[in-house]
């Protein structure tokens, strides 16, 4: 039986650790994911291939396992793709998107195939303003990172997308921690980037689909994903 395992001493991992532990990085809860040991990565090989798909769908499985377990909050998986990794083939802005999406596709897909239906607590349709992506039947949230991103909390050597787990922002809703978190990480990415970052909404007044790649859109912007239905 395949056992997930973290390969946070991997050098792409060691450095993806040093950004979130730069002073500016603003996104204090991987700080704080990292500070208390609930940050797991994984490796892969391309983010334009589906090589390491069947290894990081565990991961996420085991994510959500941790999660039921304890409830820790700022429990997060990364996902760091070796390529493409040559200056010359960096992708566009607008690649980046349609290949972060290509990924949350086929890990969708493969996660129906296993039986697991959506999180009833969200939206599985990405035009609903309740939307979320759904593994092992819980919600998550996704942060694409990348070197040719606009933004500058948005940028790193390797492509990345970052799955936070939706409850958790429940939790914090609940406990009224919340907006403080919020008001706290939009200033320090103000104070970062010298503007706020203008696709940022709270879940329910937009599809949180629109933030994932990190990429400025419009009203236009169709999402490409769909939700297939559970296998059987």
């Amino acid at each position: 039986m395949y056992q997930p395992q973290s390969q946070n001493d991997h050098p792409l991992a060691r450095a993806f650790i040093a950004t979130i532990k730069d002073t500016a990085f603003p996104c204090v809860g991987a700080k704080s994911a990292l500070a208390k040991g609930q940050m797991d990565i994984i490796v892969a090989r391309d983010l334009r291939s589906a090589w390491d798909d069947l290894r990081i769908l565990p991961m996420l499985g085991d994510t959500v396992r941790k999660y039921h377990q304890d409830r820790a909050i700022f429990r997060t998986l990364v996902v760091l793709f070796e390529g493409p990794a040559d200056s010359s083939t960096h992708l566009s802005e607008e690649e980046f998107e349609a290949h972060l999406w290509a990924r949350a596709q086929s890990l969708s897909d493969k996660d129906a195939w296993l039986g697991h239906r959506p999180d009833p607590s969200v939206s599985a349709d990405p035009d609903d303003p309740h939307f979320s992506l759904s593994f092992s039947g819980e919600a998550f949230f996704v942060v694409g990172l990348h070197p040719q991103a606009s933004r500058p909390a948005r940028r790193f050597e390797a492509p990345a997308m970052v799955f936070n787990l939706h409850d958790q922002f429940e939790v914090l809703r609940t406990q009224q921690r919340y907006d403080k978190l919020r008001t706290s990480i939009l200033a320090r990415d103000l104070e970062l980037a010298g503007s706020m970052n203008p696709m940022l909404a709270r879940h329910g007044e937009s599809s949180e689909a629109r933030q994932y790649s990190g990429r400025v859109v419009d009203d236009s912007w169709k999402c490409p994903f769909k939700r297939s239905s559970a296998h059987g």
